[in-house]
């Protein structure tokens, strides 16, 4: 029987693949002339990028660089894809874009797959200093003193509060 470990960076990766799919879709939609994207459009692109995020955030083997890679170049054919519907028109897209699109993807690529492995160490020595720095629990008797040659300060407290002065002993007449 084999135990999974759990990939504490796993939903990070999700976060950051799909916010960069969003983010980069957008961007490129603006420079190549186009508005902001609203209505059902957003919408689409929303659900795009939390698709994308949830396979980045559950795929064995996200963490590498040539698989992150491919599900940002697919976020951004399909986001493309989804803006296009947005009738939004621009020139064939040329070599630079193209080229664009590919560094951005590459670059992001490497950053999430960087930050994963940092997360991962991170966690580590966290897990391992938590780990050292245990500390067992003091004793939680509570010790009361039986016989002291003060009186309590309880004591004093009620006996300054009670009126020693009582009704008058006979009414003169």
């Amino acid at each position: 029987m084999t135990v999974d470990r759990i990939d504490s960076a796993a939903s990070l990766r999700g976060t950051a693949v799909g916010s960069l799919t969003a983010a980069l879709a957008i961007a490129a939609h603006g420079v190549a002339g186009g508005a902001v994207p609203g209505g059902a459009v957003a919408v689409q692109l929303v659900v795009l990028a939390a698709t994308l995020g949830t396979v980045a955030a559950t795929l064995t083997g996200a963490h590498r660089v040539p698989v992150l890679w491919g599900l940002l170049s697919t976020g951004q054919l399909l986001a493309h894809g989804v803006l296009s519907t947005a009738g939004h028109a621009h020139g064939a897209p040329g070599l630079a874009m193209f080229g664009a699109h590919v560094a951005a993807v590459s670059l992001g690529a490497g950053l999430i797959a960087c930050g994963t492995r940092l997360s991962a160490a991170v966690s580590r020595v966290v897990r391992v200093m938590a780990r050292v720095c245990r500390v067992a629990p003091g004793s939680t008797a509570c010790v009361t003193a039986r016989s002291a040659d003060q009186p309590l300060h309880s004591a004093l407290l009620l006996a300054v509060s009670v009126s020693h002065r009582g009704p008058p002993v006979r009414v003169a007449a």
